[in-house]
């Protein structure tokens, strides 16, 4: 008998309807080609702890025999590390490949079609793209160019859960606690604070847990402790919540080199702190450079900028933020333009670099003003 033949039409065909309609989430470019100054995907400027290195060669071993079994598979000492951290007990924290994972969890626990799941806009892009994974449904609450929080739309939401970044991206804004406590006093649902950019803000929800069983906060290793190559990330929720995720996630979701790697990065307080500190004197420098400029800038309290360039001529808007985008690209400095929404279009996201790479920067913006039209 011939073999079946396939065509593409017909293994899409195969698919569920929901996932062959799907559009995937599109992260920032990353070149491979050396010579890019990269402020695209807000990644720490600087390494890691030292300690970093140290661990991951003692869990490897001289011959990597500890890589021929499996990792712990609830990641406890991580866990309690990170409880200790907060001020928590083991059972509020799960660990996961990423705050991605984490997300991605929270979606499997609390979405489907009957049980939407919200989100403001501007936010995250992956929210969407993870309840269109679930074949759930959305409630989106927009954003107008104040960015102040719409408490009591969200209080009033019938989402079964609602992702709320804070500091939001891409603009940078904050939501104090005063704030999220009015709505979770009043929201039905879960309220999860998506803190990737936490360390770098005011204020943080973490102090809410105990008074709020319906609040998870979302925290990544990623951005503040720079191990966005490791791949760690956790949520801090009430036992029961933590159980769910724990029943839906995979049995070994963290590997044993991003465990080692997690710990000593968590162990060194005093070389986080230093990191902070210079991500947020760098951006803070910027922000004023940007104000003076002439430039609508959102204060940020994380570690990217949310800009509004101005052409020569004085004007703004889409065109001129696209023609900006395109400059800086030529001159092989990547940052990040969302053209999609009417609030971000005009916009530039710009991540927090070293302070030779934001004179890069900085040095390239003025080129472009002195530029031709359509150089």
């Amino acid at each position: 008998m011939d073999p079946i033949q396939f065509s593409p039409s017909t293994l899409r065909g195969l698919a569920l309807p929901h996932v062959a309609k799907l559009a995937a989430y599109t992260p920032g470019l990353q070149p491979t080609e050396p010579g890019w100054v990269k402020l695209n995907t807000n990644e720490c400027p600087y390494p890691p702890s030292p300690r970093v290195a140290e661990a991951i060669r003692r869990e490897v071993g001289t011959d990597g025999a500890s890589l021929r079994l499996y990792p712990d598979p609830k990641s406890h000492g991580l866990r309690a590390a990170l409880a200790k951290l907060h001020g928590l007990a083991e059972e509020n924290v799960c660990v996961g490949n990423g705050s991605d994972d984490i997300l991605n969890l929270l979606v499997r626990c609390f979405c489907a079609a009957d049980a939407a799941a919200g989100f403001t806009l501007p936010s995250y892009s992956l929210y969407p793209v993870l309840v269109g994974i679930q074949d759930g449904r959305s409630s989106v609450l927009m954003f107008d160019r104040m960015m102040r929080l719409p408490i009591e739309r969200l209080a009033a939401s019938t989402a079964s859960v609602f992702f709320l970044t804070s500091p939001n991206a891409p603009t940078g804004v904050g939501f104090g606690n005063v704030e999220l406590e009015k709505v979770l006093g009043s929201f039905r649902g879960l309220l999860v604070v998506d803190e990737a950019y936490a360390p770098f803000a005011q204020e943080n929800a973490v102090p809410l847990l105990g008074r709020h069983p319906n609040l998870v906060v979302v925290r990544t290793l990623s951005k503040a402790y720079g191990l966005a190559g490791i791949r760690v990330g956790y949520a801090l929720a009430h036992p029961e919540v933590i159980g769910l995720l724990d029943r839906v996630r995979d049995s070994y979701n963290v590997n044993r080199l991003s465990q080692a790697a997690a710990l000593a990065a968590i162990d060194d307080a005093a070389y986080f702190e230093q990191s902070v500190a210079r991500v947020k004197a760098t951006r803070d420098r910027v922000v004023r450079g940007f104000n003076q400029r002439g430039w609508f800038t959102y204060p940020s309290q994380a570690n990217f900028i949310f800009t509004e360039p101005k052409n020569a001529r004085g004007e703004s808007g889409p065109a001129v933020a696209k023609a900006a985008y395109d400059f800086l690209y030529a001159h092989k400095v990547l940052v990040r333009y969302f053209p999609s929404h009417a609030l971000t279009a005009p916009f530039l996201r710009i991540s927090v670099g070293t302070d030779q790479e934001m004179q890069v920067l900085n040095d390239t913006l003025d080129a472009w003003l002195k530029a031709p039209p359509n150089a």
